[in-house]
């Protein structure tokens, strides 16, 4: 099955996308701050913002030599380097169990990638490995984290192994570098096109002086690729000479610089924003809908569209029916608090489906 317009095979991506959207909406005051409609790049360019990185330090520790965490910097003393973390010992409160936001979740794989003299080949998955321990910073200490990184990186055999320590000091000492440029800004983002032009490039330079082409090559090829395309979007948008076709035949221009996947992503992305348009001018023509959705996605992701629509007005129609019922019941009842509850519960269990219970649960959560 392929898109009519560009002979593109349609996977699964936009159907899931709507599902996803369909949850969130309902659950919006709840995660208000997930936009999960727009991806990095879709949606009204406003400026370039380099990645945040929390600006930790290091020093030694008095109360028992270990290496310890602390903002120097509030200190009025100048940072050190978080690559000194890399090859101490591993640090003996590091907990048995992981961070409490990485509980449940699988840690990054792929990364582990060697050449034929047992050489580390750096890869996206790498970087992703390294987020994915750091993103529990003040969860756990930067030490912690640290150690959790290499007891992961033990695994490869020399060179390799040293070879990714190194890449994860130089990769620490980056994030640090990057906090101090985007400190020295001050709270004003950048606003017109040639500071955002500065700042990509100086975050771009900082890059290449902590880590070697190749690491920053995998490491950032997408990224850099997207801050060039927001840069070229924002000049193009403040560009007063060019008219309408002009502009939007230079944004087009742009997007094909993108790598291809960053590419398809946003082009399903404005045909999902198309399809929620679609649907809402035509809510009053079922027939006229469903022939829109078989030409424009074909008649198997128009079936599972449609199925979705379905399953959504039926979902609508039991939480309404539900909630009539469940202010029936607190306002009638003359039960105890924990007996209430239950009987709440068990309501609940009569409309909804095991898998349903979380979500109505989560909304009762916020009435």
């Amino acid at each position: 099955m392929c898109d009519p317009a560009s002979d593109t095979p349609i996977s699964g991506w936009l159907v899931s996308r709507i599902i996803r959207f369909r949850l969130l909406a309902t659950l919006s005051a709840i995660i208000a701050s997930i936009v999960i409609a727009t991806i990095v790049i879709s949606g009204a360019y406003s400026g370039f913002t380099p990645e945040r990185s929390a600006a930790p330090d290091i020093s030694g520790d008095d109360r028992g030599g270990n290496v310890a965490i602390v903002d120097r910097e509030v200190q009025g003393q100048p940072p050190a380097m978080p690559s000194l973390l890399v090859g101490q010992p591993l640090v003996s409160s590091l907990p048995d169990e992981p961070p409490a936001s990485l509980s449940g979740t699988s840690v990054p794989s792929g990364w582990a990638r060697v050449d034929a003299s047992g050489s580390l080949i750096p890869t996206p998955a790498l970087r992703q490995l390294f987020e994915y321990y750091l993103s529990a910073l003040g969860e756990e200490s930067m030490p912690q984290l640290v150690a959790r990184i290499q007891q992961a990186l033990a695994r490869l055999q020399e060179p390799a192994r040293s070879e990714a320590l190194d890449t994860l000091g130089a990769y620490l000492d980056y994030k640090l570098a990057v906090a101090e440029l985007e400190a020295s800004y001050g709270d004003l983002a950048p606003s017109d096109s040639a500071t955002s032009m500065q700042l990509m490039q100086e975050v771009h330079a900082l890059r290449r002086t902590w880590m070697d082409g190749a690491t920053v090559e995998a490491f950032f090829f997408n990224d850099e690729a997207v801050d060039r395309f927001q840069v070229a979007q924002q000049q193009i948008a403040r560009d007063n000479s060019l008219t309408d076709s002009q502009r939007a035949e230079a944004l087009a221009r742009a997007e094909q610089a993108l790598p291809d996947p960053i590419r398809t992503a946003r082009r399903e992305s404005r045909r999902f924003e198309q399809y929620e348009q679609v649907q809402q001018s035509l809510a009053n023509d079922p027939e006229a809908l469903s022939a829109w959705r078989t030409e424009t996605f074909g008649t198997e992701a128009a079936a599972r569209l449609a199925e979705l629509e379905q399953s959504q007005k039926d979902w609508d129609r039991r939480w309404q029916t539900y909630s009539e019922a469940r202010e029936a019941l607190l306002d009638s009842s003359g039960l105890a608090a924990p007996e209430l509850e239950r009987a709440v519960e068990r309501l609940r269990s009569d409309y909804f489906s095991e898998s349903e219970l979380v979500r109505a649960e989560a909304l009762d959560s916020i009435r």
